[in-house]
């Protein structure tokens, strides 16, 4: 049984295919001029001196550098964001939130836009202070001289004194995040200048890499105003997601007729639970709910040269969530995801155990005598949340593509019970008395059409408008290279 379900390739490599064309037009001096001169109509200084900044997996950033200080603009890269007007409003929302109720550093917001207000009609975009920092959480965390084109991997030899005080700033802010209350589970919309509301679906990380990467149509996901009042209403919503991700992803979904099953069964049962009420906390069921950002980890967050927290950035894919999703300690304190660890799920739970106790004795710290009962803790949710297997439920959640090894190994388990077999990947067949007629036929239906798909690689994909306009510009583009080619060799 393989630990994660693979991408879509075809409909990876369209994704990858138009970013990396979009990226390249801004080395053209034509496009850098406009968003050069806009910056400048809205934010100037002494002596300004205009560069690509860099460019990340979401977005690219390009800056203008003045004697004191600087400004950056922000554009979502189409064929990697697929929701780019959406996820750019729910980003300055959280951003102007955070900045007026917490202390977490973040970007102060200096102008933000749609696409048809941006320099060239680029995209929306974000134009923000310049945070100046020396290194990443990840790169203090990372194994030394890891290559870049690596994943990597927590400092195995890291000081343990030195890990401690690196993981109480990322605790201090989580516990800034788990200080907000919200009375429903969605996206905030600035109301005026000094508050907010839940009005829009919880835009997730995971939404977007099903669109981008598992052929899942748009209109499966939540409609845009979709918000939610309840935990059990709001993980029902993404149990039947992961459903709809093996019904529709076209290319790479399963290997075999028995591996469609297998999946199958995996989330037929876990929407079971989920329907049942048993992957939350009744005592949490209306709230109040925490903000919760899919995209905090050890790389967005910026040190200064004496290691301290300057910045936390990248917002987008942050809402407000289950409390659950809070109580979950971070996958990030490894770095590296449990699905991709080379020495397999087990060994990563293994080290993780370790590295959590360093985190949580850190948190604790930053807790103080501020929290005086144990259980408004957040140390202790979280302690409570890895023990009971809590953690594995939030995961399997968030991360559709990684969802099979981790409920047949941790979570089925524990509501089914043991199986005959210790083979994970041979325990579906001990579970198809869970299910009733209709879903059995449901499931032979669905591995005809799997393997009949197999035969014929062909992209299914529902990009956003502005990826979809940019593929079939370079698809022309292309096209037009090609005839003049030909001419030539006729000419020649």
């Amino acid at each position: 049984m393989k630990p994660w379900m693979h991408f879509d390739d075809v409909a990876w490599e369209q994704s990858e295919d138009v970013s990396d064309n979009w990226i390249n037009q801004f080395l053209d001096i034509d496009v850098k001029r406009p968003i050069a001169s806009f910056i400048l109509r809205h934010d100037s200084g002494d002596d300004p001196e205009f560069r690509i900044c860099g460019k990340g997996y979401f977005n690219i950033v390009l800056q203008m550098k003045y004697t004191y200080g600087a400004t950056d603009i922000r554009f979502p890269q189409p064929g990697t964001i697929l929701f780019p007007e959406e996820k750019t409003e729910n980003e300055v929302a959280v951003m102007r939130y955070l900045s007026d109720q917490t202390p977490i550093p973040v970007p102060f917001v200096i102008l933000s836009g749609t696409r048809e207000e941006s320099p060239l009609k680029l995209g929306p975009f974000i134009m923000m202070s310049h945070i100046d920092w020396t290194k990443s959480m990840y790169a203090a965390l990372n194994t030394p001289a890891c290559p870049i084109e690596e994943r990597g991997v927590l400092n195995p030899n890291i000081d343990e004194d030195q890990l401690g005080l690196l993981y109480a700033q990322l605790a201090n802010v989580l516990l800034q995040l788990f200080k907000t209350e919200f009375p429903r589970i969605g996206s905030l919309t600035q109301v005026d200048d000094f508050s907010w509301e839940v009005t829009r679906r919880p835009l997730s990380m995971n939404m977007n890499t099903l669109v981008r990467l598992g052929s899942l149509p748009r209109s499966k996901l939540p409609p845009l105003d979709a918000t939610f009042n309840t935990a059990s209403s709001y993980i029902e919503a993404l149990a039947q997601l992961n459903m709809q991700h093996l019904f529709h992803q076209r290319n790479d979904a399963v290997q075999s007729a028995d591996d469609c099953r297998r999946k199958y069964v995996a989330r037929q049962l876990f929407y079971k639970l989920a329907r049942d009420k048993k992957l939350s906390l009744p005592l949490y069921e209306n709230g109040p709910f925490k903000l919760w950002c899919d995209d905090f980890r050890p790389a967005n967050v910026l040190l200064n040269e004496d290691m301290h927290t300057v910045g936390v950035v990248d917002w987008e894919f942050t809402y407000a969530a289950p409390v659950e999703f809070s109580y979950a300690p971070p996958w990030w304190l490894l770095i590296e995801r449990p699905e991709y660890w080379a020495e397999g799920i087990e060994d990563w739970a293994r080290v993780f155990d370790r590295r959590l106790k360093t985190f949580l004795a850190a948190m604790r710290n930053c807790e103080g005598a501020v929290v005086q009962h144990d259980q408004r803790r957040l140390s202790s949710h979280m302690q409570r949340s890895w023990e009971s297997g809590d953690f594995w439920i939030v995961y399997a959640i968030q991360n559709s593509f990684a969802f099979d090894e981790i409920y047949w190994k941790k979570i089925d388990p524990r509501f089914f019970g043991p199986t005959k077999t210790d083979d994970p990947s041979e325990a579906w067949k001990e579970r198809l008395e869970q299910l009733d007629e209709a879903q059995r036929d449901e499931m032979e239906q669905l591995v005809t059409r799997k393997l009949e798909e197999m035969e014929h690689r062909v992209l299914v994909w529902d990009p956003d408008e502005y990826t979809e306009e940019f593929r079939q510009k370079l698809k022309r583009t292309r096209e037009e290279k090609a005839r003049e080619e030909q001419a030539r060799e006729t000419l020649n």
